[in-house]
């Protein structure tokens, strides 16, 4: 319970670890920017705005001017008109009433003989006038009309009534006055009327012309808000240049440069608040995959372990390109070989963590390349990570030899290419075929140089960790390796018998979807012990007496469970991998020697089974399992004398069936479904070796001589 709760908190810690990782390689990239500058100095840098903020002072001046730029709203008012047409008419009827009361002066009784002057008229018109009237017209206005014929009054009369209407029949405000007098003006010079009295009339035109509009507050104020609403709420854009280098940094640029906060030394928590909520985020899928996983929690800690090897290099390989974005070189993301570590996740690990992996890595390579503009995030890269790790755990696949790493670095060349092609294409900019070129480059060289890294850390990851990868095991089934050649020089019997073992373990395991390249690899070496007594071994005794005539029933069963344990020694020596000395080790479990025991039993009636049993343990894993089984049917089906299928099959059935009765499979965690899936596989790979042979006639002659 205690190594329990040990192994709990190693994960915690690696987690722990996995999180610092990731803050630390992403805290400058989000931490706010600060400036040491001062007003009316002359910058030493172009400065970018960090982020996007509302700029209220600029909102509020372009609302201001919004606001001042709508004219004032009048409107029309007839009645003004009216008026003053009105007015008009009520000046020609007072001067056609004076010139009637002489007319009526003249034919009375007592008329004098004596006619009013002209200047008389003009004094009698002006008492029926109002005082506002008479003190804004002059005498010589009026002169002509009272001294005029009364179809000419009349004439001027319905010439400036109707040019009077007509132009305040339009809105005049108060700036326009002037160029209505003058079109009222103009209007009247169609008339025929007399030089003196046209004057007159053009007088009294310009006198009634007035503004007949109003000034409208409710409309105006209406205007002016319509036009603060549709003003935009100004703001300062995340990356936008704030000012170039060498440029003054006057009251403006000091104002927006306080306004990002580029001037504030208190540094803001909450890019560090987001930060914390991503790394969260990333853990939660980490956790999810290796907690979920069924397998032991020390094989989970190593897994955990070297996946954050892995990770931290990689991270540090784009963290340290990165620093060359300072330089002017802002695209040298592209250059990271980021695929290196999807790779190696993929190969030393698990594909579906490795396609994880490829979205984690994008993501920060996101925000590693943010080209210096603090708490953004470059999608270019983002994509183009996530494409070529893709592409390499992909294409990796089932390959498991070390020259398809060197084709997939290839394949990612080939995808990073197709994605900074896509990306330009996309953006529709102009490039210079030196900017072109130096993408390309850059894409080829992070695909090459991705699977020379794999390649050079996955042996110093496998040695340490103890990983048996896929490519290891190619590398164990060499026949030069010197165990093998030990065994196919001292004991060709068994070699041959391990062979055969391997060839349907692999089936098998491969039918029920365990590691069949292991349960291969492993059955060869799963009788290296042999190699230490070999003649004590059946498939080795070619021409000689078998030894165990000679040895007693309890010795003989010491020298066959001696290769068990031999086996073991010896591989542990070489340093084979673990895998293979559980497979030495378990095998034949704690399977009972039955013919040494029978022999045994037939001189001394009170042996016991569990002394011709082998010392165990029981087979722990599937494959072992396999091999065990295969182990058994091999060297069964190779002593039966005419094998035909019905005989192969019954035979299978009765090993599987015998090791199901003596418990030797209850410790793996294989179903019956599966066993009936080996059993069928089996059947199929033997009736292929021991199949009917044609009897050639010349070979039958000779048989028959003999």
């Amino acid at each position: 319970m205690e190594k329990l709760k040990n192994n709990k908190f190693q994960h915690v810690f690696l987690y722990a670890i996995l999180a610092v990782i990731l803050f630390v390689a992403l805290y400058s990239n989000v931490k706010p920017e600060t400036l040491d500058v001062e007003l009316f100095t002359v910058s030493d840098q172009t400065i970018y705005a960090p982020t996007t903020v509302e700029d209220k002072v600029e909102t509020q001046r372009k609302e201001q001017e919004a606001y001042d730029a709508v004219e004032d709203q009048y409107v029309l008012k007839k009645e003004i008109t009216e008026k003053q047409v009105d007015l008009i008419s009520s000046i020609f009827d007072a001067i056609i009433e004076v010139r009637k009361e002489e007319e009526i002066a003249n034919k009375s009784e007592d008329a004098t003989s004596t006619l009013l002057t002209p200047e008389e008229k003009v004094k009698r018109l002006q008492e029926k006038l109002t005082p506002a009237i008479s003190d804004k017209i002059s005498e010589e206005t009026f002169l002509p009309l009272v001294s005029t014929t009364d179809d000419e009054l009349v004439l001027a009369k319905d010439a400036v009534v109707t040019a009077v209407n007509n132009i305040m029949s339009k809105e005049i405000p108060i700036i326009q006055l002037t160029e209505a007098k003058k079109q009222a003006v103009e209007e009247l010079g169609y008339t025929s009327l007399k030089a003196d009295v046209l004057k007159a009339a053009t007088e009294l035109t310009r006198f009634s012309i007035t503004p007949n509009v109003v000034f409208d507050k409710d409309a105006t104020e209406e205007k002016r808000q319509q036009a603060i609403d549709n003003v935009k709420v100004a703001q300062i854009k995340q990356g936008q240049i704030l000012v170039e280098e060498d440029e003054l940094i006057n009251r403006e640029v000091y104002r927006k440069l306080g306004l990002v906060g580029l001037l504030d030394n208190q540094q803001s928590f909450k890019p560090f608040l987001g930060l914390g909520l991503f790394i969260v985020l990333i853990l939660i899928g980490v956790v999810y995959y290796f907690e979920k996983k069924d397998s032991p929690i020390s094989k989970k800690y190593n897994s955990l372990l070297l996946y954050c090897l892995i990770f931290a290099i990689t991270i540090l390989l784009m963290k340290i390109v990165s620093l060359f974005q300072k330089i002017d070189y802002t695209h040298i993301g592209y250059l990271v070989p980021v695929a290196m570590g999807a790779m190696l996740v993929k190969l030393l690990l698990n594909e579906r963590l490795a396609i994880l992996t490829c979205m984690i890595f994008a993501i920060c390579g996101s925000v590693i390349f943010n080209e210096g503009v603090t708490g953004s995030f470059n999608f270019s890269v983002g994509v183009y990570y996530l494409f070529g790790c893709l592409a390499a755990v992909l294409f990796l696949g089932e390959h498991n030899l070390r020259s398809k790493i060197l084709q997939a670095g290839l394949f990612v060349a080939g995808m990073n290419v197709l994605v900074i092609t896509a990306i330009m294409l996309i953006r529709n900019g102009s490039y210079s075929n030196v900017e072109i070129g130096s993408y390309f480059i850059m894409a080829c060289a992070s695909g090459l140089v991705s699977s020379v890294l794999t390649i050079g850390f996955m042996p110093f990851f496998e040695t340490g960790f103890g990983i048996l990868s896929t490519m290891k095991l190619i590398e164990l089934s060499n026949p030069n390796h010197p165990l093998l050649r030990k065994i196919l020089t001292e004991t060709p019997g068994t070699y041959h018998h391990s062979v055969m073992v391997a060839n349907l373990s692999e089936s098998a395991c491969e039918a029920i979807g365990a590691n069949g390249l292991l349960a291969r690899v492993g059955a060869y070496y799963h009788d290296i012990g042999k190699t230490k007594r070999p003649q004590y071994f059946i498939e080795n005794q070619m021409n000689i007496e078998n030894p165990h005539n000679k040895l007693s029933a309890q010795l003989s069963k010491n020298v066959i469970i001696s290769h068990v344990t031999d086996g073991v020694e010896m591989l542990k020596k070489h340093k084979m991998p673990k895998e293979f000395v559980d497979i030495a080790e378990q095998h034949h479990g704690t399977s009972l020697l039955k013919y040494f025991y029978h022999q045994a039993k037939q001189s001394n009636d009170s042996i016991y089974e569990e002394e011709f049993r082998y010392p165990g343990p029981k087979p722990q894993t599937k494959e072992i399992a396999i091999i065990s089984i295969a182990d058994s049917v091999e060297a069964a089906v190779r002593s039966m004398s005419n094998p035909t299928p019905d005989k192969i099959e019954k035979l299978v059935r009765s090993i599987i069936s015998d090791r199901l009765q003596d418990h030797q499979l209850d410790e793996c965690d294989l179903t019956l479904k599966e066993i009936d899936i080996i059993a069928k596989s089996f059947c199929e790979s033997l009736k292929g070796i021991f199949h009917s042979r044609i009897e050639y006639p010349e070979l039958t002659k000779k048989q028959k001589v003999k």
